[in-house]
């Protein structure tokens, strides 16, 4: 008997939505000739996907992760998605996935597997992909574009596009000009993470340089590249099809700096002239950063683009702002006598004035330059199910009962594990106009709905609950806007560690370190069946990469004739 047991425990494989899992160990085969994958992973996890149902060889595979959410803590040794050009894990590499970089992956042959592993930390982890098998005869679309303006469609366009359209443009104009590229029409499935159908507009000439914006739904934006080449793709998956998508793109001369560096609250890129390198008689290969082992990512021009907190970078406390600054050393090699002169390339962020200021200072015998330009925070806000912060709520927009208790978390997206986030201020209001009545839960860290209940402030997020209300001018959705500090988990007397204070003691705008996240609508589940869900206000969580081009301030006022109170059962 027991024999018999140990060898089921062993052999058995239970079948299930397409795939067959075995408990042996953490592996799935997949076996449809579509798939779409919702997929949640914890801490310490090694899961393996291998997709190799009977085919006609000649078919392939293109695997798109959509949409990818890893811990913010966790490195990419840690944490990653590793693709492989075959039946399994002992196959060639297609690529590597970390962080929240999205991708696509085609096979060469029928059959393609790839493993996720997730580090220590405690977090959910959500991915979603999808894959589907293409034939050689499967339609190309695309194209590449070199004049200084253009116009292009999604296939079919204006009418709906087929499934399982994927297609890339490629824009590459003269030396020395920006595009400037304009949508005429975006129609492609709403979703809030845009994981089923989607634009990625890439600032560069492949998907794999920096990703401008990801699109979906309906809009018209327009965006501007940092040089002369830009890639925009389209991916759809098998279900709700629309028009697609119409553009033209121009183009705008530009001068070419010496150097340029650009900040987020996560990352740092640098970008070198080779035309200036070569004025001091060096080339890529003379340069290196604080720790030599981190290489440019990219050498016409040369670019050093990593995480802020890595590559020997010096991060700086100074009252209430913080600096992360490197060097980019460019010295000859060897020890022969030379007349180049040493050259460093000082590169500062300055986290200050609800921005990211940047500063580059070159070092050349008694040469100094200077540079400024603007960065962002980047700060997201979602309601979860519980207070566990586990189960974020997908619903759009959130329907609730009254007197419901409803959880938030707004989370700092950076790469720097010693940064912390305190919640100052949260304010209700009938809609997104300054004008527009307003409810305070909290102010200046001061609770001002009894139902407020602020959480302990852990690592990038700040968390707190509330009861719901609604106003009593009979206003059927409500937003929250909320504003944060974010402080060095190190400093023991920052702002994050006192709690509430008064605003005529120190308003929150004399804080350099802030940002600003905005929530909802929020609307009673008794309303619900009245309420138009393609309107206007569909959004349950608008992400805000919050442009910081200036000191954070705003003056709220109740118009008279109002009042609110919060509803019982």
């Amino acid at each position: 008997i027991y024999l018999i047991s140990s060898l089921i425990d062993i052999t058995i494989t239970i079948i299930n939505a397409g795939f067959i899992e075995r408990n042996t160990a953490c592996v799935k085969t997949l076996m449809k000739n579509y798939q779409a994958m919702p997929i949640q992973l914890n801490a310490s996890e090694n899961c393996i996907w291998e997709i190799k149902g009977e085919r006609d060889t000649n078919q392939t595979i293109r695997l798109i992760f959509s949409y990818v959410e890893f811990s913010p803590l966790s490195s990419c040794d840690e944490e990653h998605i590793e693709i492989y050009d075959g039946p399994s894990t002992n196959s060639s590499v297609l690529g590597r996935i970390c962080h929240t970089q999205d991708s696509a992956f085609h096979s060469s042959s029928s059959a393609l597997t790839f493993r996720i592993s997730t580090g220590p930390t405690n977090f959910t982890r959500k991915i979603h992909a999808f894959y589907y098998y293409i034939s050689p005869d499967t339609p190309k679309c695309g194209g590449y574009f070199t004049g200084p303006e253009g116009t292009f469609n999604s296939p079919n366009y204006p009418k709906k596009h087929l499934p399982f359209t994927y297609c890339v443009w490629h824009i590459e104009t003269e030396p020395y000009t920006q595009i400037n590229l304009i949508f005429k029409d975006i129609l492609l499935e709403m979703d809030e993470y845009c994981r089923y159908d989607f634009l990625a507009i890439f600032d560069g000439p492949t998907s794999n340089s920096p990703l401008i914006k990801k699109l979906c739904g309906h809009s018209t934006p327009t965006f501007k590249s940092s040089s002369n080449a830009m890639t925009i793709v389209m991916s759809t998956d098998y279900a709700n099809s629309y028009r697609g998508f119409s553009a033209r793109y121009t183009t705008t001369p530009i001068s070419q700096p010496n150097t340029s560096l650009s900040c987020s609250s996560d990352r740092m890129t640098i970008t070198l002239s080779n035309f200036y390198l070569a004025s001091l008689n060096y080339n890529a290969s003379f340069l290196f950063l604080n720790n030599q082992t981190c290489k440019p990512t990219s050498y016409n021009p040369v670019i050093f683009s990593f995480p802020i907190n890595s590559c020997g970078t010096i991060k700086k406390t100074e009252g209430q702002s913080i600096s992360y600054s490197n060097t980019v050393t460019a010295l000859p090699a060897g020890v022969m006598i030379t007349r180049q002169k040493k050259v460093e390339i000082v590169v500062k962020c300055i986290m200050e004035n609800n921005s990211t200021v940047e500063i580059v200072y070159v070092t050349e015998s008694e040469h100094l330059d200077n540079t400024t330009t603007v960065g962002r925070y980047n700060l997201s806000m979602s309601f979860y199910e519980t207070d566990s912060f586990s189960k974020p709520i997908l619903e759009n927009p959130y329907f609730v009962d009254l007197n419901q208790m409803l959880y938030a978390q707004i989370s700092l997206h950076s790469s720097d594990p010693n940064l912390v986030v305190f919640v100052d201020t949260c304010t209700a209001s009938p809609d997104l106009n300054s004008k527009s009545p307003n409810y305070d839960l909290v102010k200046s860290g001061c609770t001002k709905d009894d139902t407020f209940m602020a959480y302990p402030i852990i690592e990038h997020y700040g968390r707190f609950s509330f009861r719901s209300f609604r106003f009593l001018k009979h206003y059927p959705s409500v937003y929250l806007r909320c504003e944060v500090i974010i402080c060095d988990s190190k400093d023991s007397n920052s702002r994050c560690t006192k709690g509430c204070i008064s605003r005529h003691k120190r308003d929150v705008s004399s804080y350099k370190w802030k940002g600003d996240a905005v929530i909802g609508p929020l609307r009673l589940k008794r309303e619900e069946s009245s309420i138009d869900r393609s309107g206007e206000n569909v959004f349950l969580k608008l992400i805000t990469s919050v442009d910081l081009t200036g000191v954070f301030f705003r003056l709220i006022t109740r118009e008279t004739g109002y009042r609110y109170q919060k509803l019982s059962n």
